[in-house]
Parts: C-alpha cells; sequence; structure tokens
C-alpha cells in the first residue's frame, strides 16, 4: 500500500512538471533537468483588509507602519528640510530646530499654550494646537513660515480619519470629540463624553475604528470611526490611573497604551475591548514610539527620565536608557531615517536627541518653557493620522 502511494505520488508529480512545461516555458529552463528543483508550494493570497471606505488601502495586513521604512518619503514631502518643531506650552511659540547641527533656527511665535504640533493627513500642513489660544495655527513645512491662524475651540490634540475626509479635535476640557473638515476644520460633529480630560488616540489597521485615553478620569473609549460615535467605554484597573499616549502593534492586534501614575504600559485587545493587561515599564510613562523596521517601542518615562525599549517578537522589555543627569522626556518622534529618537523634556526647556542604535544621548538642545509634543519632519508615511506623527 504505501508503495502504490508513492507510485501515485510520483505520477502525479510529473504530470504537474509536465502540463508547467507545456504553459509556462519550458524553453527558458531547458538546461535544467526534469524534477532537479523541489515543487514551491503556492503562495497563499493574504485576504484584502476591508478598510474605512476612502481609506488607502492597507499595504500589509501584518504591519500597520509597512509605509513607514527608513527615508521612505512621499513625493509631497521629499523635497521639505528636516526640522524638529517643538511647542513650548508656557512660552507660546513653537523652537524650531535643525537636527543636523542640533540648534535651534528659529522661534515662531503661535498661540497661547501650544500643546502638539500635528502633520496634517495630506502632509502638506504642520498644525500647532493653541489649546488655551483656542486657535490652530498652520506652518508650512517647505518653508517654515506660519500661517493665518483659525479658530477652533479647546484644541488639545488633533487626529485624522484614516480616509483623509475628517479633523477629530480632541477637545479636552470641553469634553468632546469634535470632527471637522480636515481642511477648512468647519466642525461637522460634535461627539459628548462623560469621561475627562481625551487626550491621545491611535486607529485600528482597518480604520473602521479608534482607542481614545482619558487622562483625568482613568477611562479608555472605543469610538467607530465611520459613525463617529462611542461604541465602548471602560475604566482602567488602577486607582489614580492616567493613560496618556496610545499606539497600536505592527500587526494590529493590540493597542499599547502609556499610564503616567501607574508607571507602565497598558495592553489592550481593541476589537474585544476587554480589560487590558499592564507591562511596568518606568515613573511616568508618557509617549509611545515606533522604531522604523517595526520591531520595537521606544517608551518615555517622564517621572524618571529614561526610556523602555519594547520587542514586539519577544513580547517583552529588552532594554532601558537612562538619560545622563536625568531629565523630563515627555512626546516627540523618530528620525526620517530611524536613526534618532527625538523627545521634550516637558519640565526641563529641553530636548533631547537619543542615538536609537545604543541609546546614548547625542544632543540636549535648550528651547522655550514647557515643550511638549513635538513633531521630527518630514517622516516616512503616505499619509498622517495625526497627534506627533502617526503614519500609515
Amino acid at each position: 500500500m504505501q508503495r502504490t502511494r508513492i507510485a501515485h505520488t510520483l505520477l502525479a508529480s510529473a504530470v504537474l512538471l509536465s502540463l508547467a512545461a507545456c504553459t509556462s516555458g519550458a524553453d527558458h529552463h531547458k538546461d535544467e533537468a526534469l524534477g532537479s528543483k523541489a515543487a514551491v508550494a503556492p503562495a497563499q493570497k493574504q485576504a484584502a483588509v476591508q478598510g474605512l471606505p476612502g481609506m488607502p488601502p492597507v499595504l500589509d495586513p501584518k504591519d500597520v507602519y509597512a509605509a513607514d521604512r527608513p527615508d521612505k518619503l512621499s513625493p509631497v514631502v521629499k523635497d521639505f528640510p528636516s526640522r524638529v518643531y517643538v511647542p513650548n506650552t508656557n512660552s507660546n511659540t513653537v523652537s524650531v530646530i535643525d537636527p543636523a547641527t542640533y540648534k535651534v533656527i528659529e522661534t515662531i511665535p503661535v498661540g497661547t499654550q501650544p500643546q502638539h504640533v500635528v502633520p496634517s493627513w495630506d502632509l502638506k500642513t504642520l498644525w500647532v494646537n493653541n489649546d488655551r489660544g483656542n486657535t490652530l495655527t498652520p506652518i508650512d513645512p517647505r518653508t517654515g513660515k506660519a500661517g493665518r491662524t483659525v479658530d477652533v475651540h479647546d484644541p488639545y490634540n488633533l487626529y485624522f480619519t484614516p480616509n483623509g475626509k475628517y479633523a477629530i479635535v480632541m477637545a479636552s476640557l470641553d469634553r468632546e470629540l469634535v470632527f471637522r473638515d480636515a481642511h477648512t476644520m468647519k466642525r461637522v460633529k460634535t461627539v459628548p463624553v462623560s469621561c475627562y480630560g481625551v487626550n491621545h488616540a491611535d486607529f485600528s489597521l482597518d480604520g473602521r475604528y479608534f482607542i481614545v485615553s482619558c487622562e483625568f478620569s482613568g477611562e479608555l473609549l472605543k469610538v467607530d470611526t465611520e459613525r463617529m460615535k462611542v461604541v465602548g467605554q471602560q475604566k482602567l484597573p488602577f486607582h489614580g490611573s492616567m493613560p496618556q499616549d496610545v499606539k497600536i502593534s505592527p500587526d494590529g492586534k493590540r493597542f499599547y497604551i502609556a499610564d503616567m501614575m501607574a508607571d507602565g504600559v497598558w495592553v489592550l485587545d481593541g476589537d474585544s475591548f476587554t480589560q487590558p493587561s499592564f507591562l511596568p515599564t518606568g515613573k511616568g510613562a508618557h509617549g509611545l514610539y515606533i522604531s522604523r523596521d517595526s520591531r520595537e517601542m521606544y517608551i518615555s518615562n517622564r517621572g524618571e527620565g529614561s526610556i523602555s525599549v519594547f520587542d514586539f517578537a519577544q513580547n517583552k522589555l529588552t532594554k532601558k536608557w537612562h538619560l545622563p543627569g536625568g531629565g523630563s522626556p515627555d512626546m516627540g518622534g523618530v528620525s526620517a531615517d530611524g536613526k534618532v529618537l527625538w523627545l521634550s523634556g516637558r519640565y526641563n526647556a529641553e530636548v533631547y536627541a537619543i542615538d536609537t542604535a545604543s541609546g546614548r544621548e547625542l544632543a540636549r538642545i535648550k528651547v522655550g518653557s514647557g515643550p511638549h509634543g513635538l513633531a521630527v519632519y518630514p517622516q516616512p508615511g503616505r499619509y498622517s493620522l495625526g497627534h506627533t506623527g502617526i503614519f500609515r
């Protein structure tokens, strides 16, 4: 019986090879002995992700950040000068750093209490969120010049729907998510929330929902992007929790939420939206940034002047870098080539440049008072989802 099976298998293989030779140009391989190459299993076609209507196609269902590879700049931004834009919350200015020299080359006056510098969905504009000034200041990243301010109430932070249709204002004090036209910033829909301090977010792989952190009530929201509706809400299981930055894993299966009072990161299944697990990282965990190869995540621990490095494949922390002499690393981003992590020093009026290969501090640059959500620009990616630079 076993010999009969083997004979049938060999016969079937010979028939397949013969058919392949007839149908796929056997003359190209006439010097190869028949059967000298192992049969190649047909590649399994990955199911296309059914994304939010109007959203650019997902490049790789196994890697949300596939478009963010080193120096893979969009034609829109490839000629923009490389700069680091630092909003100084207490000085009402934006410091502009030349990363080649580590020098502040310009200081731009903006509105009251600028919190974050946010790349627009189409990558053409940087929006400065003047929270208490109730305005957005546009900066042209090609020229570095500020434009006329736009009236927008309580813009603590700013995101964009993955299809580029709407801007989403995190109106923290107003307790609202405000959907606005992505270009004119005209109000389209206001979504009141019952939690306090909406501040950071990230979107699912398919863009159909996003997870929001509520800083002052220690809660998370799940929001349906297309319906512009809160569909889930939960309290984090830590007394005094203060969730901050939110990032999705490369495979799209988990969301990570930094918590500055719990001193670590919550790990959440966004689809099921069940209670998350917890990963201790360091005092005052605050900002989350993905490496250009999608292998690691940098976690700024503001309360202890350190950066923890999380390895996605190993599912654990593998390194911790301490800033010499301490500091208060907050929000920032990774350079276009992936070699430098830039972070604002919130309580030290400075910015840190950190070597991502070694964790060595490359520079410490004095800026205005209260530097917060700095943007490294340009960065790789096809479009921006907001904050200091979440690109897809």
